[in-house]
């Protein structure tokens, strides 16, 4: 049923969910960037829940408040998903965030790739950045491994893998600078997160 009147956009959405309601579905996490920190781009999990369940996810579930999101969504869903949870996110709340997407297959891959593995022991010093595309070649090669440091990173396929054993705070391992450099989008989540968005991608969870 569609509403009378609504913005054209929400209506094709309707149409395109409608469509691919019966496919079969696997379970992802989204990470979105930016958001419920220091009071600005605020954006309440249950609405965030519903945007998904309106794009066609299913057993949408949140992770603390910081945009975690663990859904079931068929391969046609996930393919216009990250770029229409932006719009809707911006047409409701008028805000632009980053929305980064991951399977669990690509989860499990990131974490028995960690490079650090000795920071495992002090969590807190190790984060993941996910980034949206695959960085070229080109721009890997303008990257400053000397940056930030007493800090070490290392970037295997679309990861970012950041130790950081003098804290977070004063890295200069950010996100504006893989960003800039890279030609992309990423959003950064510590070691824990991660553990926890792999588990939540159990299918009997």
């Amino acid at each position: 049923m569609f509403v009378k009147n609504a913005d054209p956009r929400l209506r094709v959405r309707q149409v395109f969910v409608k469509r691919h309601t019966n496919q079969v579905k696997e379970k992802h996490v989204a990470l979105l960037r930016g958001i419920n920190v220091g009071g600005k781009n605020m954006l309440p999990m249950k609405e965030l829940i519903k945007i998904f369940e309106a794009a066609g996810c299913n057993g949408v579930t949140t992770y603390i408040n910081s945009g975690n999101i663990a859904f079931s969504a068929s391969a046609a869903v996930l393919k216009e998903l990250a770029a229409g949870v932006a719009a809707d996110v911006a047409m409701q709340f008028g805000f632009k965030i980053p929305v980064v997407l991951r399977g669990r297959a690509e989860l499990a891959r990131a974490i028995a790739a960690n490079p650090f593995p000795d920071a495992v022991a002090q969590p807190k010093t190790l984060s993941v950045l996910f980034l949206a595309d695959m960085p070229a070649v080109e721009a890997l090669s303008k990257l400053d491994l000397n940056r930030s440091p007493g800090d070490q990173y290392h970037i295997i396929g679309r990861e970012i893998f950041c130790y950081t054993p003098n804290g977070q705070a004063d890295t200069k391992l950010t996100n504006s600078y893989f960003d800039s450099k890279l030609g992309t989008v990423s959003t950064g989540r510590n070691w824990n997160t991660v553990l926890k968005l792999y588990a939540m991608t159990d299918e009997s969870s």
